[in-house]
C-alpha cells in the first residue's frame, strides 16, 4: 500500500501530461438536413481565404481534410453537394502544478544540520497556446451551414513532421464524427 501511495502523485501527473496533449472535438448539425443525398464536395474559397493561418498550415489542413472525405466516399467535385470552409481561433493556456509532496520529515539537511525538514514543494507553471480548429460544410445551392465540428487541443509543434501529424489528428478526430448519425 505505501508503494502505491508512493508512486500515485507520479501517476497523476502523467495522466495530467497525457491529457493536455489529445484533441478534444465536438460537432453540431442541422437536423433537417439528410446527408444521404450529400455525395460531392469541393473548398469555398471566400472562407478559407479568411482564417487566420499561415498559408503553408491552411494548405496541410486542407488535404488532411480532403483525404478524410475521399476516405468516407466523397468525391471532389466543380459542381459539389457541399462546400468546405476552416476557420481557426487560438488562446494562451496557463497551467499551474503545485506538486507539494509530504508534510516534511527528520532527515540531514546539507548546511541545516539534522533536523526537521518541510516537505518538498516544487510548483510548476506551464504556458502553451490551445487552438481551436473549425469545420464548416455547406449545403451548396443554399450556402447555408449543415455541419460544423471543432477541435481543441495544443497546438505548438516545432518540428514539421510532428506539425502535420498534429493536424492530420485534429482533422480525424472531428471526422469521426460526420456524417452525424441521425436518429
Amino acid at each position: 500500500m505505501k508503494k502505491l501511495l508512493k508512486f500515485t502523485p507520479i501517476l497523476l501527473l502523467l495522466v495530467i501530461l497525457s491529457s493536455c496533449s489529445s484533441v478534444k472535438v465536438a460537432a453540431d448539425y442541422d437536423r433537417e438536413s439528410n446527408f444521404d443525398d450529400y455525395k460531392t464536395f469541393a473548398f469555398f474559397k471566400p472562407g478559407i481565404d479568411k482564417a487566420e493561418i499561415n498559408d503553408i498550415d491552411k494548405r496541410r489542413i486542407l488535404r488532411a481534410i480532403e483525404a478524410e472525405l475521399l476516405a468516407k466516399g466523397y468525391t471532389k467535385s466543380e459542381n459539389p453537394d457541399m462546400l468546405v470552409s476552416i476557420f481557426t481561433k487560438s488562446n494562451q493556456r496557463v497551467d499551474v502544478y503545485n506538486n507539494a509532496w509530504g508534510n516534511g520529515a527528520w532527515g540531514w539537511g546539507g548546511y541545516g544540520g539534522w533536523g526537521w525538514r518541510s516537505g518538498w514543494n516544487n510548483n510548476q507553471v506551464s504556458v502553451s497556446t490551445q487552438g481551436v480548429l473549425f469545420i464548416d460544410i455547406l449545403n451548396s445551392k443554399k450556402k447555408e451551414l449543415i455541419w460544423q465540428g471543432s477541435g481543441t487541443g495544443n497546438l505548438e509543434v516545432k518540428n514539421t513532421d510532428k506539425k502535420d501529424a498534429r493536424i492530420k489528428e485534429f482533422v480525424s478526430e472531428m471526422f469521426m464524427l460526420f456524417p452525424p448519425e441521425v436518429k
